[in-house]
């Protein structure tokens, strides 16, 4: 029994010392599941690269000439009691789709896998839109007299040159960066607005008007916001391609809305 116990000692001892001299694997270290899930991709620097894209731009006219209509109608009858400045005129909102193509611009910070960056990003395009309507309505007012009022109103707006200001948060993952990011955008716009109004008096029988103004804005600055989320994925070197969804809202007279997909071409220094 004494020998029993004395071998099966010695031979616990030897197994001890053979793992002890064994060498560590990667998967009791942890670095193989690190390999899988880290990035080996540097993204930190400066970048720049170019892109095109499709989408479209959705505009609410709606109040856009309510303020033309005031001031053409200043001090009118019709205005004080029909209030025409504050008709709908069915002016409504308006869906245009088209194309672009620009650049962008921007500097990546990166802490292990977390990039934090500034971006500008550039688009040449045609979005916009335009629509009309007109409206008559008959009254008879203080005067004792049937006012038929008809009145009518254009608006359109032309966005050929967008820019964005972002900020940027991405995580990488193996040779991909996907991201999401928000911030400021500009935009060089054409905007025209025109109003008419005419009243046909009865019995009197008298025709005023019409009479009409017009508003036309070119290369006019608006501003807004803008979001959105994309994805990069190194191709080779600093080279990387890029897909991309961005949503631009500009606040002027005309508030517009801009949905585009985007696909690019860059490289990280």
């Amino acid at each position: 029994m004494r020998g029993l116990l004395l071998a099966a000692a010695m031979l616990g001892t030897v197994s001890a010392a053979h793992a002890a001299d064994m060498p560590d694997l990667p998967i009791l270290r942890g670095s193989f599941t690190d390999g899988l899930t880290r990035s080996s991709v540097n993204w930190q620097g400066f970048y720049v690269g170019g892109q095109g894209g499709h989408g479209s731009s959705d505009e609410n006219f709606n109040g856009s000439t309510s303020n033309m209509m005031a001031a053409l109608l200043a001090d009118t009858l019709i205005e004080q009691e029909m209030q025409v400045s504050q008709w709908n005129l069915g002016l409504g909102k308006a869906s245009q789709r088209s194309s672009g193509y620009g650049a962008f611009v921007g500097y990546n910070a990166q802490w292990d896998d977390v990039v934090i960056g500034l971006e500008a990003s550039y688009l040449h395009g045609k979005f916009g839109g335009s629509t009309t309507a007109s409206e008559a309505r008959s009254n008879t007012l203080s005067d004792g007299n049937v006012h038929s009022v008809t009145a009518s109103s254009t608006a359109s707006i032309a966005i050929k040159d967008m820019a964005t200001f972002r900020g940027r948060a991405g995580y990488a993952w193996g040779c991909f960066l996907p991201y999401v990011f928000g911030g400021l955008a500009l935009g060089n716009a054409d905007i025209v607005r025109t109003v008419s109004a005419q009243d046909f008096v009865t019995p009197a029988g008298v025709l005023l008007g019409p009479v009409s103004a017009s508003e036309a804005q070119h290369n006019h600055l608006i501003y807004g916001y803008s979001g959105g989320l994309g994805v990069d994925v190194n191709l080779v070197g600093g080279l990387f391609m890029r897909a991309e969804w961005e949503y631009i809202r500009f606040t002027s007279q005309v508030d517009t809305s801009i949905n585009t997909v985007r696909a690019g071409l860059g490289y990280k220094f």
